[in-house]
């Protein structure tokens, strides 16, 4: 070999690249910490970045509830199944769900559509049918101020519509208040402003409107199901007012405070009016308070005013018979079944505990007057013995309707005097 063939490279042999060297910030591996401190930096700038952009919570609420809205006017009740083909907010469905509710009635399915959409609504369906779901879903939002008032005809009815809202509503924000008599007036005069749904008794409502100051019910807000209800740019949007057992709280003599209490509830608003039984006197307050209402007649077609699950029987005997056959029961109760009373002369206090007791046991007897005949949900309830004669036969179908409810079965016996069966069977047979 030459010397000049010694520093040469062989042919074929690829020369040597000269490539740069990495720094330590492209180069994780090499100087980790740079990296992950420049990494980190980075992570909190693009964090920032999404907070400043992000929509505060009451917009994104706000999107949401126009989002419902701008679906009320596709609702078809034909192909609503579940709670869930309604457009209700998740707050609502979750506490639908976790109360049991899972379908709804047949009177719930007619009705929640029409109520979503701010129509006035006159519903009729038999006791057990759902009407009280019925006109409690569409009613929460967490506006402030007076929303939604809710008549029942008796204090229980109105603590049970109360438990119901409780349940039901608990994901929701809105305030509730249930305004009765029996309790202390000062303390419902503070707090009455302050709350977005209003459960309440005639006589106690007028009461506050005449004497509570701070309280106007010409200011109420609207409610929706979580949502306003849509604006039709005219003006305010309609407020809902509930009459429940409209028949019963006209029976109960309440006609000329329910016409006080219309005079005083703002000309523009929405209201809901169902009862079990349509007389002439609740076809008047619907003239007075609807406007334009859609008729919803779940049992129109139905043979019978009482559910086909219901058994019932009357027997016939005399006054002495009556009373020997009284204590004849109070002597075969079975040792042990919890006996509890329900009645007008008790406290306030006492009914609501009575109420609550009765529905926890899962056997009892409970000896009470009419004022546990109308709209009380007592579960699970085998049989319904009419002790005295009703006055009429809707009087009759109320105190049934207190067990076969929901399409579950139930036996109900009436006890008839000689003089009285004539005239009360015929009634019955009229009313099917």
């Amino acid at each position: 070999m030459t010397g000049e063939a010694q520093g040469k490279r062989p042919a074929g042999f690829p020369s040597k690249k000269k490539t740069g060297k990495k720094t330590d910030a492209q180069d994780p591996v090499k100087n980790f910490e740079k990296w992950k401190k420049k990494y980190d930096k980075t992570k909190i700038r693009i964090k920032r970045e999404k907070k400043r952009n992000k929509k505060p919570e009451w917009q994104v609420e706000r999107e949401n509830i126009k989002r419902l809205v701008d679906k009320y006017s596709e609702i078809n009740v034909k192909d609503a199944v579940k709670f869930s083909d309604f457009p209700m907010s998740k707050k609502t469905l979750r506490g639908l769900l976790e109360a049991q509710y899972r379908q709804p009635t047949e009177i719930q399915r007619q009705t929640i559509g029409f109520a979503l959409q701010g129509k006035d609504v006159l519903g009729a369906a038999k006791t057990g049918s759902g009407k009280t779901l019925a006109f409690l879903i569409p009613q929460w939002t967490a506006e402030d101020g007076l929303g939604a008032l809710i008549i029942s005809p008796t204090r229980e009815l109105a603590y049970q519509t109360f438990e119901v809202l409780r349940k039901v509503g608990k994901n929701h924000e809105f305030s509730a208040g249930l305004i009765i008599g029996g309790k202390d007036l000062k303390h419902e005069s503070e707090r009455i402003h302050r709350t977005n749904i209003i459960i309440c008794t005639p006589g106690r409502l007028l009461q506050h409107m005449d004497e509570t100051s701070t309280f106007h019910a010409s200011g109420l807000h609207m409610l929706g199901n979580g949502s306003p209800r849509p604006s039709t740019g005219e003006g305010p949007v309609p407020s809902p007012a509930v009459l429940d057992e409209a028949d019963r709280i006209l029976d109960m003599g309440f006609a000329d405070t329910m016409n006080a209490i219309v005079e005083n509830l703002p000309k523009t608003r929405q209201t809901l009016l169902f009862s079990a039984t349509q007389t002439k006197s609740v076809k008047d307050l619907a003239r007075l308070s609807l406007k334009d209402p859609e008729y919803v007649w779940v049992h129109e077609k139905a043979k019978f005013s009482t559910p086909a699950t219901l058994e019932q029987n009357y027997v016939v005997c005399e006054l002495q018979q009556k009373v020997q056959y009284l204590f004849r029961v109070f002597c075969r109760l079975r040792p042990g079944i919890p006996v509890l009373a329900l009645h007008g002369k008790q406290q306030q206090m006492k009914r609501m505990e009575v109420y609550s007791d009765f529905i926890r046991k899962k056997a009892a007897v409970l000896f009470a007057t009419d004022i546990a005949a109308r709209g009380l949900d007592f579960p699970a309830v085998n049989w319904v013995l009419q002790f005295d004669c009703p006055e009429d036969a809707n009087t009759y179908i109320h105190r049934v309707g207190r067990t076969a409810r929901y399409k579950e079965g139930g036996e109900a016996l009436l006890v008839l005097l000689p003089s009285e069966e004539k005239g009360m069977i015929a009634q019955l047979q009229e009313r099917k």
